[in-house]
């Protein structure tokens, strides 16, 4: 057998369809093609053939991964999950996330420290709510201990503002127990919560 032509796809710009004995037989990105040192005429047998059509699977999936890192970030827990559902086999999943890791594409500290901030710009929210949301992403307590470290919100001051938008709406208008309630389910503990109330008079 032998590689009869490497070509460019219309569709997939940076990647490239290769054909043995002139017929299609699998495809590389550019990157994986260069690493790979496939070039037309190389001959093979039925084992390099194999070889290469499982890195063209691994590419794919990498490919994939790295489309699904670059939309927003994605703690290490999202990528594992995602790679599951598209049926990457676990030990092609560790080396994809590894290099993913590598490249700095996927990292906890920076997701947790992006998480906080893009949730501080969106509304206020309580430390407690962060921390929750951050486990549901699977990211270890010792990440968000540090990332909650760095942030300077003052809790209260959030507390506040939440309290002046809701005393705004007509059921918290004057109800204490069900604006305290609504609190407790934000996350804010009730010292905090009744300490701020209090300072309305």
């Amino acid at each position: 057998m032998t590689i009869t032509a490497i070509k460019q796809q219309v569709k997939q710009a940076g990647r490239y369809s290769v054909f043995v004995d002139g017929k299609y037989s699998f495809s590389l990105s550019e990157v994986a093609l260069l690493e790979s040192g496939i070039h037309s005429g190389l001959e093979l047998d039925t084992s390099k053939l194999a070889e290469f059509k499982t890195m063209s699977a691994n590419d794919k999936a990498y490919g994939r991964a790295l489309h699904y890192a670059m939309i927003r970030p994605r703690s290490e827990w999202e990528l594992r999950t995602y790679l599951q559902r598209k049926q990457a086999d676990p030990e092609t999943a560790e080396r994809i996330i590894a290099k993913l890791r590598r490249n700095d594409l996927v990292n906890d500290l920076a997701f947790a420290r992006s998480w906080v901030a893009s949730r501080r710009l969106l509304k206020a929210t309580s430390r407690r709510r962060l921390t929750q949301e951050l486990h549901q992403k699977r990211v270890s307590d010792d990440v968000i201990q540090q990332v909650l470290h760095e942030d300077e919100t003052d809790e209260r001051e959030t507390l506040r503002e939440i309290i002046a938008k809701k005393r705004q709406q007509s059921k918290y208008k004057a109800d204490d127990v069900k604006l305290m309630q609504y609190l407790a389910r934000q996350g804010y503990s009730y010292d905090d919560i009744k300490s701020v109330l209090q300072e309305e008079g």
